[in-house]
């Protein structure tokens, strides 16, 4: 994919999280990757006003932002993440890191999302995890988001928020919203009681029966 091509792909992504109020303020980012590297939103870039000029491209190999070049925009502090998860990653072209209400909500529990229903099976398996804490932006929590998601398109982040994987932008921030409308139906479920969670056998079946379903995700 170009690069002008990836600017807006990634640009649109921005605007319709921002439009869809997935991540308050300037938090949250997304990245797509492009040849030697990605694209990703720059550091204190605002989702939903965000320009060409709020884009930084963050080279393969890049160990560290210090120095990094005058007049180029500074990538978001999470740009070892989106790195990390592109190297253990290899079939995934873009990825969705927001703050979304219900789902940060679960996160600040340090829960994640049992086979309470059966779309949770989206993500690629039966739950949608809840990594473990580490500070934003250090290395370790790279390393513990790309454990988490070794089988998974998508997972929590403990006091933090939520991250999802994709092909492209559209199809990571497509699942970033199917994330969060399963994190408020799961807490609504638990208002008078616990719900009746499905079983591995039902699960599998879900699975089988959407096999094609990422690619309804991309009409």
């Amino acid at each position: 994919m170009s690069v002008r091509a990836a600017s807006a792909q990634l640009l649109r992504a921005l605007h319709n999280m921002g439009a869809a109020q997935l991540s308050p303020g300037a938090s949250g980012n997304i990245s797509v990757r492009v040849d030697d590297g990605m694209l990703i939103s720059a550091s204190g870039a605002v989702a939903a006003s965000a320009s060409i000029a709020d884009i930084a491209f963050v080279p393969a190999d890049c160990l560290s932002l210090d120095p990094w070049p005058d007049g180029q925009p500074r990538p978001s502090s999470e740009w070892r993440m989106h790195q990390a998860l592109y190297a253990s990653h290899p079939d995934a072209g873009a990825v969705v890191h927001c703050h979304s209400l219900h789902a940060t909500a679960l996160a600040c529990q340090r829960r994640g999302i049992p086979p309470f229903h059966y779309m949770v099976s989206i993500a690629g398996g039966d739950d949608i995890p809840c990594a473990d804490y580490a500070l934003f932006g250090s290395e370790q929590l790279s390393q513990i988001v790309c454990h988490t998601l070794q089988h998974r398109r998508a997972c929590l982040m403990a006091n933090h928020g939520q991250i999802c994987i994709g092909d492209t932008a559209d199809t990571a921030l497509a699942l970033a919203k199917e994330v969060e409308s399963l994190a408020a139906c799961y807490l609504a479920s638990q208002q008078h009681c616990e719900p009746v969670l499905l079983s591995r056998q039902e699960m599998d079946a879900v699975r089988n029966a959407f096999s094609h379903y990422g690619q309804r995700l991309k009409d």
